[in-house]
């Protein structure tokens, strides 16, 4: 059989850590970073005796998340103790929920060849993250860092609806896009913010029975997902192909090597002796909190595409680039009620800026400058104080050190010459030394227009106005 007898089923576990201040059960603050072991306290660490007090924002947080993703909110949950040993969970149990989560049956709706699919949610729940294991690269041991112990988290299971890498990749970057409009979380995946548990299995087409599935643990790169996804599933088919069986069991994904490599047999749900918290009394949601949550949730995503194509008559293929993120969402929304030009910063946003946040490995969240500034950008070019081309290497100054960027134009002495005298002083000069490309034109080669233009704006660095450039030349050059 070959590769095209196959379909591939996959499911995701994907975790959120939640931008609340504090943890989920103390007053720890939540900040990424610091020095190891000094975010933490008595309950965080475990200590016999402390008891754990919920956070409500933790709470309210998960049901935004639930509302986002049209899920049922349930009226009563509980907390349940997961039971299992690692050396970076100090009560060697984890808070999380079982039967009982606060959201179920949702869906994220993605679309794949133009077409709409609807992935289904199973439940989102909240839990506590566990701490860190920072190993000693000459293999002397592993120091246990507390400081992420008791971080809220939601994870958010998906059905197994996912059949490709494409699929998990747009349902992750809609997942992720979702979570940063209503601001839960910073998905700054970098950081561990945002991870996925990636299930994968295969079975002939027209099978009904899934597959024995294999799961690969806390992928935090949609690059590495894609990649382990399409890696593993061809692994499955080849091993089926040669009449052996799929073993379930955690996987660990090597980037390196590009491989998949058994870490243990995987855990079914009996394993972790799950029992309700003794420690915590039940969560209750009144009909009024479900309601109050909901109208504080923003316009999301779709909506804000529907709106730009009709009031700003962007074309689709940019909408949905702007609405990829929310802060490439409101930097084009601040920009453009500062310049009235939304066309222009949307080009800005999707080639320039886009160009430089690849090149320097940056998330649109790292953008330092504001909307403003770059409406003021968008502006100087409308106006011709400066040309197109000296603004990108005004863009390069303010991902260095953001500033207004007149300030920048009058630092480096950038602006644009529009002095029709001076304009003709150098059109005259480029003619005079370009009497190969003066005779093109004559002999009908328009682009040598184009090339004439280009030395005049090598010859004043990018200053000069192009526009200007291209007239005079064609009145000289048709003279």
């Amino acid at each position: 059989m070959s590769r095209e007898d196959y379909e591939i089923v996959i499911g995701l576990e994907v975790h959120s850590e939640l931008s609340t201040k504090t943890k989920i059960f103390c007053s720890c603050p939540t900040e990424f970073g610091g020095e190891p072991n000094t975010h933490c306290c008595p309950v965080c660490m475990a200590m016999p005796g402390t008891l754990p007090v919920l956070n409500e924002k933790v709470v309210e947080y998960a049901i935004k998340a639930g509302l986002a993703t049209n899920c049922e909110i349930a009226s009563i949950s509980k907390n349940d103790r997961k039971n299992y040993f690692y050396p970076d969970l100090p009560k060697a149990y984890q808070i999380s929920q079982y039967d009982m989560p606060l959201c179920e049956h949702g869906y994220v709706e993605i679309e794949v060849g133009g077409e709409k699919k609807k992935i289904g949610l199973t439940r989102i729940h909240i839990e506590e993250d566990a701490g860190k294991l920072n190993h000693d690269d000459y293999g002397r041991g592993s120091l246990v860092d507390l400081n992420r112990a008791g971080v809220p988290l939601i994870e958010i299971v998906s059905e197994p609806d996912l059949r490709s890498s494409e699929e998990v990749d747009l349902y992750l970057k809609k997942l992720k896009s979702i979570l940063e409009y209503i601001e839960v979380s910073d998905c700054k995946m970098q950081e561990g913010s945002l991870r996925a548990d990636v299930n994968v299995s295969v079975r002939k087409k027209g099978q009904k029975e899934f597959g024995t599935r294999t799961e690969m643990k806390n992928m935090n790169s949609f690059k590495s997902i894609v990649r382990a996804i399409d890696y593993e599933a061809e692994r499955q088919i080849e091993v089926l192909e040669d009449g052996g069986k799929i073993d379930q069991e955690t996987l660990r994904w090597d980037d390196v090597s590009g491989k998949t490599f058994p870490m243990r047999d995987k855990e079914d749900a009996q394993d972790y002796r799950y029992f309700p918290d003794p420690d915590l009394v039940a969560i209750k949601i009144s009909e009024e909190m479900k309601e109050n949550i909901r109208k504080s949730l923003p316009e999301m995503p779709e909506s804000r595409k529907e709106r730009y194509i009709n009031e700003y008559k962007l074309p689709e293929y940019d909408s949905n680039i702007l609405i990829s993120s929310k802060y490439f969402s409101d930097l084009f929304e601040g920009a453009t009620k500062v310049c009235n030009n939304a066309k222009a910063v949307s080009n800005w946003i999707m080639t320039d800026i886009t160009k430089e946040l690849n090149e320097k490995e940056l998330e649109p969240s790292d953008i330092p400058f504001t909307a403003d500034e770059l409406g003021n950008l968008v502006i100087l070019i409308d106006k011709g104080t400066i040309s197109s081309s000296i603004a990108k290497k005004v863009l390069d100054e303010m991902f260095k050190e953001p500033r207004d960027p007149q300030k920048i134009i009058e630092e480096k002495g950038w602006v644009q010459i529009s002095d029709e005298g001076a304009i003709k002083e150098i059109v005259l000069k480029i003619i005079e030394a370009n009497p190969q490309s003066v005779a093109d034109f004559k002999a009908g080669k328009d682009k040598a227009v184009g090339f004439l233009v280009g030395q005049a704006m090598k010859e004043t660095k990018g200053k000069a106005n192009p526009q200007m450039l291209n007239k005079m030349f064609l009145e000289e050059l048709n003279k």
